[in-house]
């Protein structure tokens, strides 16, 4: 008697899963059919001289200078540089931005004094402080890391802070019945509580912080994908331009893979 629903059940359950294996496999086969398909058209136009290959190049252009590239080896150090100022920047971030709003919740007066320099500092375009900091700090490595922590610190700081002011109320005031201070409050329902919100500001931060990183690079650098693409406009080397530009479009989709794969990892354990 108790066996038959609980198969049905278990047969439902089962071709709902397979169901929605299937819309994952569907929209994984039409995102890559939507991408060839944009290739094969790119590179038709350009044979059938519908558009100029010298302006907009082609797929099998930009491949041949990527090819090229690697014989030398010189896009390996280039896009390395890169990669290794966007992590060096994120990492920053992350832990600045973490710290500074810790520090605003347990002081609340800091936290209402320094909130509108926050908004302010957070809606300045980054791209006009770029050149200060090349002549504060120097054309190097340095700057670049700076210039993209500039990007994504304040909104980062922002965003953890308001998660912070969000945490459950009723635990908040168990936790003061029980005697405890806001250090307590911070240990046991804030830090872990916010969790989520860290996860998902550090998936905005990635791309922010190579964003803060091709602007440095794009005025005071002479490696990485940024040099790369300002090096090709101005030599009129459009393949070398759209090559940069894909490489950091992939550099990109798999940073921000990486971090939604950490992000599932720890929802899967909590």
């Amino acid at each position: 008697m108790m066996s038959e629903p609980l198969s049905s059940c278990s047969r439902a359950q089962q071709s709902f899963l397979k169901r929605l294996r299937l819309q994952r496999r569907s929209i994984c086969l039409a995102r890559i059919l939507i991408f060839i398909l944009f290739l094969v058209l790119w590179e038709t136009s350009t044979r059938l001289h519908l558009i100029d290959a010298f302006i907009f190049s082609s797929p099998t252009r930009v491949l041949q200078t990527f090819l090229s590239m690697i014989r030398d080896g010189s896009i390996l150090l280039h896009t390395g540089v890169t990669l290794l100022e966007t992590l060096l920047s994120f990492l920053l971030v992350s832990l600045l931005s973490l710290l500074t709003a810790v520090l605003l919740w347990l002081s609340p007066s800091l936290s209402r004094i320094l909130e509108p320099y926050l908004v302010v500092l957070n809606s300045l375009p980054k791209s006009a402080l770029a050149p200060l900091l090349i002549v504060w700090l120097g054309a190097n490595m340095r700057t670049i890391i700076v210039a993209g922590i500039s990007v994504a610190i304040f909104g980062s700081i922002l965003t953890l802070y308001t998660g912070f002011s969000e945490a459950d109320p009723e635990k908040l005031k168990l936790i003061r019945t029980l005697g405890g201070g806001r250090y307590h409050m911070l240990a046991k329902v804030i830090l872990p509580g916010s969790v989520p919100v860290f996860l998902n500001t550090m998936k905005v931060n990635i791309g922010l912080c190579l964003v803060g990183v091709i602007i440095g690079e794009f005025i005071g650098s002479r490696r990485g994908l940024g040099y790369l693409i300002i090096y090709g406009s101005q030599v009129f080397q459009l393949d070398l331009v759209l090559m940069a530009i894909v490489l950091l479009c992939l550099m990109a989709m798999l940073l921000y893979q990486l971090l939604g794969f950490l992000e599932r990892r720890y929802r899967r354990r909590a």
